[in-house]
């Protein structure tokens, strides 16, 4: 559907330029956007490189498994049928730190085989648990230490100070975290 938006913003807005006599901006818009566009690109597929040697070598030293060991006791309270299985938890962990880390990427695999294992352990099969429907909200709204894309790109579009950032990412995501966990805490009683 939103193909179909994007496209229809786009041919209406060329369809208007031509009308009204601007092809000619339309045409060297298109170019030097085209151009901007490869630029940035390339600039964040260094800076991503950058970000991801720097998240393996803090993987690699143990910073991120004892970031797991930490989240392990608040995970064990927040999921209740999950926190009975291990393999659950070190999927969510994983998925968790990941996230934290900045690295959307490599936390999908565990997002994924953290569903398959909750499902697996699931009671009533054709219905999410109320630990699936936690540990999606705790996915989508995951504290972020480290927000890698959003620095990249700042880097890219060569911002004076692209870390800037990371103070209000950390407070907007565990905003965002902590209401997540409060509202799903809240409808598990009444749904």
């Amino acid at each position: 559907m939103i193909n179909y938006i994007w496209f229809a913003m786009i041919f209406i807005g060329i369809i208007l330029g031509l009308v009204n006599g601007q092809g000619d901006i339309i045409s060297k818009g298109i170019v030097a956007s085209a151009g901007d566009t490869v630029q940035l690109v390339l600039g964040l597929a260094g800076l991503m490189c950058l970000w991801c040697g720097i998240m393996k070598i803090a993987e690699r030293s143990g910073l991120t498994e004892k970031i797991a060991l930490a989240l392990r006791p608040i995970l064990k309270i927040l999921f209740k049928e999950g926190a009975k299985d291990e393999k659950v938890m070190g999927a969510v962990v994983m998925n968790l730190t990941a996230n934290m880390m900045g690295l959307s990427n490599a936390a999908t695999p565990f997002g994924i085989k953290a569903m398959e294992e909750m499902q697996r352990i699931n009671r009533e099969k054709d219905k999410a648990s109320n630990d699936m429907a936690l540990f999606l909200v705790m996915n989508a709204a995951c504290i972020q230490f480290v927000p890698t894309t959003v620095l990249s790109i700042r880097a890219a579009l060569n911002s004076q100070n692209p870390g800037i950032i990371i103070i209000p990412a950390i407070i907007s995501t565990a905003t965002a975290a902590f209401v997540g966990i409060i509202a799903c805490k809240i409808l598990q009683k009444y749904f």
